[in-house]
């Protein structure tokens, strides 16, 4: 991942794929109205934060491009993001928009799948999913993605105890 200026991602992500190193910069679509026009619009998810796959020895050349300020770091290394997590960012911004970055306090290795109305599904670190609130955990880079979401059915992949297990009997007899 590499830090950017304010509002300078796009800017950022152009440039780094010009210069044919491979970026990910996850858009957040948000609808916004002035002066009774709606339109939607594209910012960055993660405000001054661009993924990049690099080598060790490109961390010189990307820090050149102009907008980067620097390389992010964990424990005095590059932060390293798993890439289900990259692909889990990819998926729920291709469904969801006005999607809100949470800082995460909780790390949870439980494994979930939603699937929606659309029947688009979507499988990872599925925190919660209340009422119409689906809350993603992306334990990497410490936060939470909360997204509206219209779910018809979900499964957690865990071993469930007697108690979760009838109440989840219970609601599958009176659906």
């Amino acid at each position: 991942m590499v830090y950017t200026k304010p509002k300078w991602e796009k800017k950022v992500a152009t440039s780094i794929k010009k210069r044919r190193f491979e970026s990910f910069l996850p858009l957040n679509r948000k609808e916004e109205t002035h002066f009774r026009k709606t339109r939607i619009v594209e910012m960055a998810l993660f405000p001054n934060y661009v993924f990049v796959f690099l080598s060790k020895n490109e961390f010189e050349k990307i820090k050149l491009i102009d907008g980067v300020i620097n390389l992010i770091y964990w424990k005095g290394e590059p932060a390293i993001v798993k890439e289900e997590e990259i692909e889990m960012i990819r998926d729920f911004t291709k469904v969801h928009q006005s999607i809100e970055v949470q800082k995460s306090k909780v790390c949870t290795n439980e494994v979930a799948k939603a699937i929606d109305g659309a029947m688009h599904s979507l499988s990872g670190n599925i925190l919660t999913i209340k009422n119409t609130m689906m809350k993603v955990n992306l334990p990497s880079i410490g936060f939470n993605l909360v997204a509206k979401v219209e779910t018809n059915t979900y499964e957690i992949n865990r071993k469930l105890s007697f108690v979760e297990k009838d109440l989840l009997l219970q609601s599958q007899n009176t659906n």
